[in-house]
C-alpha cells in the first residue's frame, strides 16, 4: 500500500495542466528521507504543464525532508512554508518556487463544527 507521499506525486503525474499554477515554470526535486534511503521525485511546470518522474538530476529548487514530513505535507496536515521555517524542511536553489508548489499541496481537512 502506498503512502501518502508516493500517493501525492502519482496523482500529481496524472493532473496534466493545472490552472492554481499556469503562471509558473520551474522544475523541482525532492528527496523524501527514509531512515539511509532517499527516494527522488523530479517535478517539472511549465506554465501550469506539469511532468512527474523519479529521474534525478539538476532542478531549480531541491526540497529534502523525512518521510513523515513529506506525509503529514501530503495530506494538507503540514504547512510548507511554516516547516521551512522551522527547518524541518530544507529547501535550496529557488525558495519562492516552494510557495508556487504548496498550491499544488491538498487543504488541510476541514474541522467540524460543533
Amino acid at each position: 500500500m502506498a503512502d501518502a507521499t508516493t500517493t501525492f506525486f502519482e496523482r500529481l503525474a496524472v493532473r496534466g495542466h493545472e490552472p492554481l499554477v499556469e503562471k509558473a515554470t520551474g522544475t523541482f526535486r525532492f528527496e523524501v528521507v527514509d531512515g539511509k534511503r532517499v527516494e527522488r521525485w523530479f517535478v517539472s511546470i511549465a506554465k501550469g504543464d506539469i511532468a512527474v518522474s523519479k529521474k534525478g538530476g539538476s532542478a531549480d529548487v531541491v526540497i529534502r525532508a523525512d518521510r513523515s514530513l513529506f506525509n503529514k505535507l501530503a495530506r494538507g496536515t503540514e504547512n510548507a512554508f511554516a516547516a521551512m521555517l522551522r527547518g524541518a524542511l530544507l529547501v535550496e536553489g529557488r525558495p519562492q518556487l516552494l510557495v508556487m508548489f504548496q498550491r499544488l499541496l491538498p487543504d488541510p481537512p476541514r474541522r467540524r463544527s460543533r
